[in-house]
């Protein structure tokens, strides 16, 4: 049975304009770092993707390196778009990246144009698409002239391959000289995508203001900590989990979960449960409290977990009594 999308799914997301563009991203993006490999259920990728474009989420975000094997998860992209999105191009945000090793030899690996150009050809040629929407550098790299890279993005984008380009985990002094060089060469950076959660603020340290000022757009990723801001830690590391089935997929390490880690994630769903919201729930709403937050990106292994984490939108607003009482619980 074919694909038909839910008539009334834009009455169940809401968009914020992506900084200084005419682009507007849902609240919630939905990532497909992991869940979409080779070793992945195929029906389920697509009752997530499904269940996500159902709920009003248009943006997919991808990278040459997901799967697990690398490039698995745009070879399942692709099926799916193939048999069920095809209809639906002009409504979705499709976005990929370069900047982590792909191939063999001094090419496919970091920030060279010649690495990016052909990387993003290969991505384009795993999902079937003449295009995406937003391009990004995956990480600075730190042999290759700045400028080679900005360059890079900005031929890609002449080139009709990307409408947009981003970069993702720069630290604000790189970042800063990278938006000057974009807006010199006429290409805007659309987008900054750093990880960021309770557990991790690192961006607070000027990044966040730095987009402001630039009016630049912000997608985070990790916003739930690869899961322990969720109920999946609460009582201990379940069999089933990543971390409990020793996965070793550079996502989560059995180390990172710790007793006092766990303790505060019982503290913080304490306050999540006076606010009607799931420990996950009140994670993205922390993020998307602050206005400079453009998405937050979602990463499932269920569609259930999409539904759900859909809730968050409904109360995204902190009392200042909130607040306090979390900082004091992630300060202990």
């Amino acid at each position: 049975m074919s694909y038909s999308a839910n008539k009334n799914r834009y009455d169940l997301m809401q968009y914020r304009r992506c900084g200084n563009s005419g682009l507007k991203l849902p609240l919630i993006s939905l990532g497909l770092w992991h869940n979409f490999g080779e070793i992945d259920d195929y029906e389920n990728c697509c009752k997530i993707l499904h269940t996500a474009f159902d709920n009003g989420i248009t943006h997919f975000d991808l990278a040459n390196n997901y799967g697990p094997p690398p490039g698995a998860a745009e070879v399942t992209f692709g099926k799916i778009f193939k048999k069920d999105f095809k209809p639906y191009r002009d409504e979705l945000i499709i976005s990929s990246k370069a900047g982590y090793l792909m191939w063999d030899g001094p090419y496919g690996d970091w920030g060279s144009k010649k690495y990016l150009v052909a990387s993003l050809d290969q991505s384009l040629q795993r999902m079937g698409l003449d295009y995406v929407d937003i391009f990004y550098h995956h990480r600075p790299d730190p042999e290759t002239p700045l400028e080679e890279t900005m360059t890079a993005l900005d031929l890609i984008v002449r080139q009709g391959k990307a409408l947009y380009v981003g970069i993702s985990s720069y630290q604000p002094e790189e970042a800063a000289k990278a938006f000057e060089m974009l807006k010199k060469l006429g290409t805007p950076c659309l987008i900054h995508q750093p990880r960021y959660s309770m557990l991790d603020r690192w961006v607070e340290n000027g990044l966040l203001d730095l987009l402001g000022k630039e009016k630049v757009g912000c997608i985070t990723f990790s916003s739930l900590a690869q899961g322990i801001l969720t109920n999946k830690y609460l009582k201990g590391i379940p069999k089933d989990s990543r971390v409990g089935r020793h996965l070793e997929n550079g996502a989560i390490s059995e180390s990172q979960v710790t007793n006092e880690i766990i303790d505060k994630a019982k503290k913080l769903n304490a306050i999540a449960a006076e606010r009607n919201q799931s420990l996950a729930q009140m994670a993205i709403a922390w993020v998307l409290k602050d206005e400079r937050i453009t998405s937050v990106i979602l990463g499932a292994s269920k569609p259930k977990q999409v539904s759900d984490a859909i809730g968050a939108i409904k109360n995204y607003s902190f009392s200042k009594e909130e607040l306090e009482r979390i900082d004091k619980i992630l300060n202990q």
